[in-house]
Parts: C-alpha cells; structure tokens; sequence
C-alpha cells in the first residue's frame, strides 16, 4: 500500500523505501504492479503504465538519487555529481501530458514518462522556494521527508498517523516512568 502525505508525490517516492536507516529497510517498489499502483495512486497517471522489470530498476535508481539531492540540500552540502546528472537527465526526457477528453483530465503515460514527471517534480521543489520547507521526520525510525507547511513552520513528523503518535506516546510513556515513587524495593540501600 502506498502512503501519500508529504505534500508532493516525489517526496512520497522518497518513502518507498521505508525505515531507510534500519538494518533491514522496507522496499515497497517490488514489482512491475507495484510501481504501476504507485504511478496511479500519486496521480502522474490515471492509467496503467505497464511498468517492467527495467522500469522498477530505473525508478529505484532514480528514488536514490533523489534522496541523495536531498538529503544534501537539507545538510547544506553540495550536490551528488552522480545524483544531480540523473535527475537532470531524467527531467530532460518526455513526461506524462495530461489530455482533455469529454470526461476530464486525462493523463497516460509510459512508465519512462511518469518517471520524468517525477524527476521534474524533483527539480521543481529542490529549485524552488518550497525547498525551504524541506524537512526529514523527526521520529528517528522514520527517514520520510516532507514539505512543512505549517502556520510557524514547526511540524516534526511526516505525518501524525504512525511518526507524530508513536513519538508522543514515547515521551508520554517516559515521563510516567520519571514521575513514579520508587518504591521501598527499588530505593538505594542505605537510606
């Protein structure tokens, strides 16, 4: 299942690769269906793009490059040459077009197409005023970045169904044990 709630769709890319810092991180782009799902969920495309094996690994290579952009760019240091030369050369490469039809907006396209949007997006929102609002989750299993939007800019999680609830339940959780009496078997001896 693919989560969308980052405030743009290549941040939420990002989090297909959950828990990125743990030892056995969560890659949730396993399949050809996967990526097509996640194409359709994001809304680069409302159809299938009929994604292959070769798109996964395009997608995987691009996600990574993008992360290493960014997590540059939230560090202040210089970009990944590597990195930088894939996402430019990505968002060089045609991307989805939406098309009016008698119902609405339609948008189809190949998987290389929806995953030029994506590196477009990646230079929109890097080059962009929004990069200010770049931040990474603050709860330290999460590595989901996100867009803060908020009123004074002070949002610390990704979202707060599971990052923000999970943290707050934890500090709720310690300051109970901080509080609690010690009890004559846990006092030190000698008093």
């Amino acid at each position: 299942m693919h989560v969308f709630k980052c405030g743009a769709p290549v941040l939420d890319f990002l989090g297909t690769l959950r828990a990125r810092r743990n030892a056995v991180p969560v890659e949730v782009l396993t399949s050809p269906e996967s990526l097509d799902a996640w194409f359709r969920g994001s809304g680069m495309v409302d159809g299938d793009t009929h994604c292959g094996p070769s798109d996964v690994d395009d997608a995987i290579a691009l996600r990574e490059a993008i992360y290493l952009l960014i997590v540059a760019r939230l560090a202040g240091d210089d970009y990944d040459a590597e990195a930088l030369a894939l996402v430019n050369a990505r968002a060089r490469t045609p991307s989805a077009i939406p098309q009016l039809t008698r119902a609405g907006r339609r948008i189809e396209a190949t998987a290389q197409q929806a995953l030029s949007s994506v590196a477009r997006q990646a230079v929109e929102v890097l080059g962009g005023p929004e990069a200010a609002l770049l931040k990474e989750c603050s709860r330290p299993e999460c590595t989901q970045v996100f867009l803060d939007r908020s009123r004074g800019g002070f949002r610390e999680w990704c979202a707060m169904d599971p990052c923000g609830n999970r943290v707050k339940a934890a500090a709720y959780r310690a300051r109970r044990r901080a509080s609690r009496p010690r009890s004559a078997s846990t006092a030190p001896a000698g008093r």
